[in-house]
């Protein structure tokens, strides 16, 4: 007959040293969550004040005062590869999405919000940096957002 002998409790401890890393992973995959939600719901707001991305972490607003529309196009980064994303700043890149701040091949600091590369808008700012996106219809994306800035402007 075996005779069993429970342990000593260790005392709330080891809880404190385990509720921070908790936490951290909470707030990773809270994350996570957020991040693929906006792969598939982030849009592009053109608007009287300028261009806004919603639905992910690096959303903001752009006023058309800082980009360059006139430079701005449709782009194909298998034929552009100077354009293609290749390092991370800040951002994620998920197989299919990558958002946030990358460098681009050339050199360029971008914030990318893109799913497609074969139909990419490219759009080159006052700021230092371009913008690398993904909208649905690139070529009425761009229709829209030059006929805005024209507005704004006049």
């Amino acid at each position: 007959m075996d005779t069993i002998f429970p342990i000593i409790p260790a005392g709330p401890r080891p809880f404190y040293v385990m509720l921070p890393i908790l936490l951290l992973l909470l707030g990773g995959m809270g994350f996570l969550g957020y991040t693929l939600y906006g792969s598939q719901c982030a849009r592009f707001v053109v608007s009287p004040a300028g261009l806004a991305f919603q639905g992910d972490v690096y959303g903001k607003l752009h006023p058309w005062s800082t980009l360059r529309l006139d430079a701005a196009r449709v782009v194909d980064l298998s034929a552009e590869p100077r354009l293609r994303p290749t390092a991370r700043r800040v951002g994620t890149a998920l197989p299919g999405y990558a958002s946030g701040w990358f460098t681009l091949a050339n050199g360029e600091k971008a914030l990318l919000y893109l799913t497609a590369r074969d139909r990419a808008v490219y759009i080159p700012t006052t700021a230092g940096h371009a913008l690398l996106l993904s909208p649905a219809d690139p070529e009425a994306f761009l229709a829209a957002a030059r006929r805005a800035a024209g507005a704004g402007r006049g």
